[in-house]
């Protein structure tokens, strides 16, 4: 058996499976291949100069890609938008870790997905069609390594390179047609238990974690199930993907996530783990046992004595603070890293040796921290260093030759790879993706203020400026009411919710992070729990009122909008605004508790933040929630309305949206419901994007201008 570090990939020939080499095709390559957009037609969708909704779909999206072994290249993908075509495609880019030789690899006609560098630098294995290719480093020698009878969704090779880990996904349910062979044609679905929908599907089919042996002649041989014969999703959905699993660095032992829960129960707990397979023995050993809450994305240390992971201590309260744990595994102790650090850690790396650093987002930024695995964890923050600042968010983080390297992005800028010294922290900006295209546009300023709440308490918000802003002027005002709800208004860059595109129509954008909301310590991110219509409400009106003050503020156009619990916290501010607002939007929020308690699939969340079931009437916690929910303000409504919502929504069901929008059409309030049939939570498509925004701005402009 060959392994793929043997491999010279310009020149492998591949049975597969005994299935002809797949090639791409390169004339359907060349008539859907959407390439970057020019300079030049991205003026033609930039107005005076300023972001638009078009424009904005051409920058390009860049995402995480990986560091070669010798440290010297780094991998990232970006996505380009292509409202024409309604669709986006990802394409495959390296860079010197110093930000020079920055080169185009992919020109396809599909996405390339999940990537890894291979053949000790030499070769790049990526996701394309649903399975398994790989090139060398320059791109060439493009093929097709291996068939899977499933998509496969995220994969790893082994660090020796001859074993392949690989998520896919198996039946959950028995089809009704499969039950009853003569009903070949029956659509009817038939649910037995809770967790039957998630997010954006119907609960058909779950990942596993799928190992094979690489043969460079065979490619993926002896496949095995990890979790042959259980019911259980690993990765976890809907969020998770190939970080939720690890190599050892001997690739003899895998580290996986698993929440081994199903139906009600699933739906009412997050208590994942951390299972530790061994493959020679096949043999599995829970490592977080007794650990109740979400444990997930375990890493490695390079000699293998250690395992990190991200870890919440309470079950069902999925917004709990996210430590960073490590296990020494010879001796199995167990130690949390940030007990002292009253901040969530958002995504991590080890360096090779026993230094971990990590994302975190603290007072309104996320920015790079350090830490030490075998340290003794000291009774305050001298353990855990800060390496970065400024006004940006870091997502991610990976180490090579003593510089860390991640996506940074901003209200003002999309996502960039990053390589930050650490000797001098320089913080250098390599893959300068959007450079020629955001030199086309004035961007808002950003303005960091500092708010009193009604507690006495100081609430960062967010304040974007118009381009050109003219302190003279008087302006409309739109408060950014956050989503999560426990979700930090960071220095976040969005094709969903972008700030700058709303500022760049002339509006003053006003952005709080109120109570409820993670970065500003673990009792204000709490604070919301029980308390959805309480004082996370009165930080909002707190925020508008001091701007409304504002010279260049007009206090008499003042609009709101927010998406999810940003929707939920219209449609509570419509019924409780005292008529500072003159038009509000709302999407993809709840409007109905009750309702929503019934609807919704993720239990333990309603649970938590709700306090319990409506009909448990000796709850007081949950008695103030549902006395809480907006539709009970519906007669205090006065102001127009628009409301969107996506039907493949399944977490906060379209009919929330309808609901609202036929109690306002019902009170005789002007108001506007955009409804889209083919989006989930989000707005993902192009032209509904596109559409979102036109229909935004000629909702707000027609009562604040």
């Amino acid at each position: 058996m060959q392994s793929l570090n043997t491999l010279f990939i310009g020149m492998i020939t591949f049975c597969a499976a005994c299935q002809p080499v797949k090639k791409e095709d390169d004339s359907a390559k060349d008539a859907a291949f959407i390439e970057r957009a020019s300079v030049e037609s991205f003026k033609l969708l930039v107005a005076n100069g300023r972001l638009s909704g078009e424009a904005m779909h051409l920058l390009g999206q860049v995402s995480d890609g990986g560091v070669s072994p010798d440290g010297k290249t780094v991998l990232y993908g970006v996505s380009y938008g292509d409202i024409a075509q309604n669709k986006r495609n990802r394409e495959l880019f390296t860079v010197d870790i110093n930000g020079k030789n920055r080169k185009q690899i992919t020109h396809s006609s599909k996405s390339e997905g999940d990537v890894q560098w291979i053949n000790n630098g030499n070769g790049i294995a990526f996701i394309y069609n649903d399975q398994l290719w790989a090139m060398a480093a320059d791109g060439s020698g493009r093929k097709q390594i291996g068939i899977y009878s499933s998509p496969i969704e995220g994969f790893r090779f082994s660090p020796d390179g001859r074993k392949v880990l690989f998520i896919s996904t198996v039946p959950a349910v028995k089809p009704s047609s499969e039950m009853y062979p003569d009903l070949d044609k029956a659509s009817g679905r038939i649910v037995d238990n809770l967790m039957y929908k998630h997010w954006d599907e119907w609960v058909e089919r779950i990942p596993h974690p799928f190992l094979a042996d690489f043969d460079a002649e065979k490619g993926l041989i002896n496949v095995i199930d990890l979790l042959e014969g259980e019911p259980f999703e690993s990765p976890m959905r809907p969020w998770g993907g190939i970080e939720q699993l690890a190599w050892s660095p001997d690739s003899k032992t895998i580290a996986y996530t698993c929440r081994k829960k199903t139906g009600k129960e699933y739906a009412l707990s997050t208590n994942s783990d951390i299972y530790l397979y061994d493959i020679a023995s096949k043999m599995t050993k829970n490592l977080t046992e007794g650990m109740p809450g979400y444990d997930q994305n375990p890493k490695f240390s390079a000699d293998g004595q250690y395992l990190a992971w991200q870890s919440m201590a309470r079950d069902g309260y999925e917004a709990d603070k996210n430590r960073l744990f490590v296990k020494n595994l010879p001796t199995g102790e167990k130690r949390d890293l940030t007990q002292y650090f009253d901040y969530n850690v958002d995504a991590f790396c080890w360096d090779n040796a026993h230094t971990i650093y990590f994302v975190a987002n603290k007072l309104g930024t996320s920015q790079l921290f350090k830490v030490d695995a075998p340290a003794p964890v000291l009774p305050n923050e001298q353990s855990i260093a800060k390496l970065t600042a400024g006004m940006h968010d870091y997502a991610s983080v990976a180490y090579a030759n003593n510089t860390l390297v991640g996506l940074r992005k901003s209200m003002s800028a999309p996502p960039e790879v990053y390589a930050v010294r650490l000797s001098d922290s320089t913080q250098l900006n390599i893959s300068k993706e959007n450079n020629d295209l955001l030199a086309q546009i004035t961007m808002g300023r950003v303005e960091e203020r500092w708010i009193k709440t009604t507690t006495g308490e100081n609430m960062l918000t967010w304040v974007m400026y118009p381009p050109d802003f003219d302190p003279t002027k008087k302006y409309p005002a739109i408060l950014y009411c956050q989503g999560g709800p426990q979700n930090t208004v960071s220095q976040f860059w969005s094709t969903r919710w972008n700030l700058q595109v709303m500022a760049a129509h002339d509006y003053i954008i006003v952005a709080p992070n109120r109570h409820g909301v993670p970065g500003f310590g673990q009792k204000w991110n709490e604070q919301i729990s029980g308390d959805y219509g309480g004082q996370n409400m009165r930080d909002y009106l707190s925020a508008i009122d001091a701007l409304a003050r504002e010279p260049f503020v007009d206090e008499t156009r003042l609009g709101c909008t927010g998406a999810s619990y940003g929707g939920f916290s219209v449609f509570w501010l419509a019924g409780n605004h005292n008529k500072r607002f003159k038009a509000f939007w709302a999407h993809a929020g709840i409007f109905n508790l009750e309702a929503q308690y019934l609807e919704t699939e993720e239990m333990w969340f309603a649970n938590w933040d709700l306090g319990g079931a409506f009909w448990d009437k000796t709850n007081a916690t949950a008695q103030r929630s549902f006395a809480n929910s907006p539709h009970k303000f519906v007669n205090k409504w006065d102001t127009p309305i628009a409301i969107s919502h996506g039907e493949l929504d399944y977490r906060i069901l379209a009919s929330q949206g309808m609901q609202a929008f036929n109690a306002a059409q019902l009170r005789g309030i002007p108001s506007r419901l955009l409804i889209y049939p083919n989006e989930n939570h989000w707005i993902s498509q192009p032209q509904n994007g596109v559409l979102f925004y036109r229909e935004f701005f000629r909702w707000f402009d027609a009562y604040l201008k």
